[in-house]
């Protein structure tokens, strides 16, 4: 048995070197495609230095496993060998870190930037979406200033048709106050409804940006050309979406609902008694006091809008392919299993050829040696001893057994003979 694994051996030596070079090329091949990408300069520094690059790496594989797949095997003692295994996990490190995530780079690169590029859309669409619901978060508004404009306009005419409030009706010093209040509230509604035009525009113009990308990430074609058109359309959805962070109009109704109080200006009355007066004057303090908590409801709610105003979206950050295989890691194991398995199968082999190694040795016992020394080898020992007993004499046999005289006897006659 241990002479058919050891004619295995010699017939497979051929094809695991022929392998361990196909695995190398591969592996060097793969990392030239990965490297290519990380390199910068004029076509010709990138070839020559991917080339270079890959080159060395190649040699570096062959030559590591082909020392290991000649020592390794044949070493017995548990300590050297045990050194050996060191020096095999720490090149296997070294070969994952120099050579397999560029290869898992060359394999699923593309992929790996496409789905980059896909989370980017999904994070701009959310932005896009808060940007607008905030823009249009003002348009709230409008009911409740429409609302109070049309309480004061109300009692304006009220107060003209009847004297429901002074008790004289005419356009005097209260109707012509709540006339103001109604108008100011009124021009503040029609300003906060003309904002929702530029909104939508920006809006929808931000839409068709992101369809852009959307097509730009489907597409097929070159990464490189296609992320670099993602990163331009992406800066001009990042300025559609500030547009509309500085679209709304809830600073606008803030301050003009705190001018509205802050301006208001008693006027004098001007009725034809001093009691018309005193009512007059009565019943501009309640509408001032009315303008007051008008305003200061119209500025909180104003408030509330401004403080939950989106965050401004991120700047899209360009990857290049190995970049992005490491960010999304995760997510592509397969890739990462092939590039790694490339460069670490040789150690399969390996293990292999210890376990073939240690049954021919088993099997072999004490005549392993024996079996496998040449005509040539048995001639040159048998010539060597000669010259030894010629030089220093014959050796001294060994002593004797006292529980065996007799056959010590007959040794010492066969030996003098």
């Amino acid at each position: 048995m241990a002479e058919k694994l050891r004619i295995g051996q010699a017939k497979l030596e051929v094809t695991t070197k022929l392998t361990l070079a196909v695995l190398a090329l591969a592996s060097g091949v793969y990392t030239y495609l990965g490297v290519r990408g990380l390199l910068s300069g004029n076509a010709s520094m990138v070839f020559f230095g991917a080339v270079i690059y890959s080159v060395a790496v190649s040699v570096g594989i062959y030559a590591f496993w082909s020392y290991l797949m000649r020592f390794l095997p044949h070493v017995e003692s548990g300590r050297d060998r045990a050194w050996l295994y060191g020096a095999m996990g720490v090149g296997s490190m070294m070969i994952v870190a120099m050579s397999s995530w560029l290869n898992a780079a060359a394999l699923a690169g593309s992929a790996a930037l496409e789905q980059h590029m896909a989370n980017a859309i999904e994070t701009y669409q959310e932005k896009l979406d808060e940007a607008n619901g905030s823009a249009l978060a003002a348009q709230s508004l409008v009911p409740d200033i429409q609302l109070a404009s049309q309480r004061f306009a109300s009692l304006a005419e009220q107060e003209r048709s009847s004297g429901a409030l002074t008790g004289t009706s005419g356009s005097g010093t209260v109707v012509q106050l709540l006339d103001q209040m109604s108008r100011e509230l009124d021009r503040l509604a029609v300003e906060v409804e003309e904002s929702r035009a530029p909104i939508t525009s920006h809006f929808e113009q931000g839409g068709r940006h992101l369809a852009r990308m959307r097509e730009l990430v489907s597409n097929s074609g070159p990464i490189e050309a296609r992320s670099n058109a993602f990163g331009e359309e992406a800066l001009k959805l990042i300025g559609e979406i500030t547009a509309l962070r500085q679209s709304s109009v809830a600073p606008a109704v803030r301050r003009a609902a705190r001018d509205l109080e802050a301006s208001f200006i008693a006027p004098v009355a001007g009725g034809s008694d001093a009691d018309l007066q005193n009512r007059q004057r009565e019943i501009v303090a309640r509408v001032e006091q009315a303008v007051q908590q008008q305003s200061r409801a119209l500025a909180m709610a104003a408030e509330e809008i401004i403080a939950e105003q989106p965050s401004p979206p991120p700047r899209f950050q360009p990857l290049s392919p190995a970049e992005a295989v490491l960010r999304y890691a995760l997510d592509f194991m397969p890739s990462w299993a092939g590039a790694i398995s490339i460069d670490l199968l040789p150690a399969v082999l390996i293990f292999i050829m210890l376990v073939v190694e240690g049954a021919i040795r088993r099997q072999a016992g004490d005549n392993f040696d024996a079996e496998t020394m040449s005509a040539a080898d048995v001639m040159r020992g048998a010539a060597l001893y000669r010259q030894m007993e010629a030089q220093f004499g014959p050796a001294a046999p060994p002593p004797a057994s006292p529980e065996r005289p007799a056959m010590r006897l007959v040794e010492d006659e066969e030996q003098h003979r």
